[in-house]
């Protein structure tokens, strides 16, 4: 057989480890409490199940739909902007649903970056942040992120140390894995950044929602100019509860947006009808229970980090997202992430992402996902506290 070789550029998934290890304790009848992958438990909220019932109950919602999105959604995007953001936005030309936004980013990534150009993406990151520059045959540039290193310099450094320079940044803020966040004044030097060595940006803004402790999350679009370099990707997975709905949407720059709507022309014909018109209802009319969904995220933080305090393993409480970024005990430390994974999996029955797969930058820490009711995490918590 031919060798494929955009996908010998693709690694294992280091997860992967932990999940057949999971999996075959939890086939010999061991209880393992999963805080590993970001796969939200929270029903979807009752309104916009209930829309989609009625919506499916019409034969002409059976049919195909549109790549970009149907027009009411797109709209209600573009309000729901407005209303948070006062954003303004073109349902036409700057908005577009995409099927989450994993699958969004990645195309967006796919129709604009070609062999040779340079994608600069933090380290440690989301894997499809820097695995969608491999699969669409660009060169990525690691800019290493952290509580003790300056964003704009390091990504100064890094710009200055390629070739060809750089075409396009990729951004995430509140950050998974690290749950670091940022202010406007963040976003305004990275449209001036952006501006000043002509390069785009895309930036995730998954975790809009999910923040606590009176923070609030900016949207890199409320920075004036930033639509003439960029774009927003959000996804509804999260703080609306639907992740397996598969919705999603980018916003801002109409000739990055056209880009991803031409190529999603070619390659689908939109999510089924019935969903997007369920996420019009959740945009225009659940905030509320928005505001009950992140509520529960954040009495799991609390008890997660309280319950980490007490078993001696002292934790940032994260401002955001629905993860906990820990760096681990310093006399586990030398055993590196995915080692330190394993221990906590075969001894405390408790599953965590290992940082090194987030990226070099990554080692020396593990993700806590907050996906396990507050029983669960105690229970999770006396696991760990006999390892430790």
């Amino acid at each position: 057989m031919e060798e494929f070789s955009r996908i010998k550029r693709l690694p294992p998934y280091i997860f992967s480890i932990i999940d057949n290890l999971k999996m075959q304790a939890r086939r010999a009848g061991e209880d393992i409490i999963d805080l590993g992958m970001g796969n939200p438990d929270i029903p979807t909220p009752r309104p916009v199940v209930d829309k989609l019932v009625e919506a499916v109950q019409n034969p002409k919602n059976h049919r195909y739909s549109v790549s970009k999105g149907i027009f009411k959604l797109r709209l209600a995007i573009a309000t729901w902007y407005r209303r948070r953001y006062n954003v303004d936005l073109d349902p036409d030309a700057e908005a577009i649903v995409t099927m989450g936004a994993k699958e969004g980013l990645s195309h967006m990534v796919l129709s604009i970056v070609t062999n040779g150009d340079v994608v600069l993406v933090p380290d440690p990151a989301y894997p499809i942040h820097p695995y969608s520059v491999i699969i669409a045959g660009g060169d990525l540039t690691s800019v290493p992120i952290g509580e003790d290193r300056d964003f704009f310099e390091e990504i100064l450094r890094a710009t200055k140390r390629t070739w060809p320079k750089p075409k396009l940044l990729i951004i995430s803020f509140p950050n998974n894995p690290t749950t670091a966040v940022v202010d406007i004044g963040f976003f305004q030097k990275v449209v001036d950044f952006a501006k000043e060595n002509n390069i785009l940006v895309i930036h995730d803004l998954a975790y809009a929602d999910l923040v606590f402790d009176d923070y609030k999350a900016p949207s890199f679009l409320q920075v004036p100019g930033a639509k003439e370099v960029g774009v927003e990707f959000f996804s509804m997975s999260k703080s609306y509860s639907m992740p397996g709905w598969r919705v999603g949407f980018a916003v801002g720059n109409r000739k990055m947006i056209g880009a991803l709507a031409r190529l999603k022309s070619y390659f689908d014909y939109g999510m089924f009808q019935p969903i997007q018109i369920s996420s019009i209802i959740a945009l225009n009319e659940i905030q509320e229970q928005v505001g009950e969904i992140v509520s529960v995220y954040k009495k799991r933080r609390d008890v997660l980090i309280s319950g980490l305090s007490n078993a001696g393993w002292k934790v940032k409480k994260p401002k955001a997202t629905m993860f906990v970024w820990a760096q681990i005990p310093e006399k586990f430390r030398e055993m590196g992430s995915l080692e330190f994974s394993k221990v906590l999996l075969k001894e405390g029955k408790v599953a965590v992402s290992p940082g090194i797969g987030f990226g070099e930058y990554g080692e020396g820490f593990v993700r806590f996902a907050l996906v396990e009711n507050e029983h669960r995490t105690r229970q999770a918590i006396r696991g760990i506290r006999g390892v430790l």
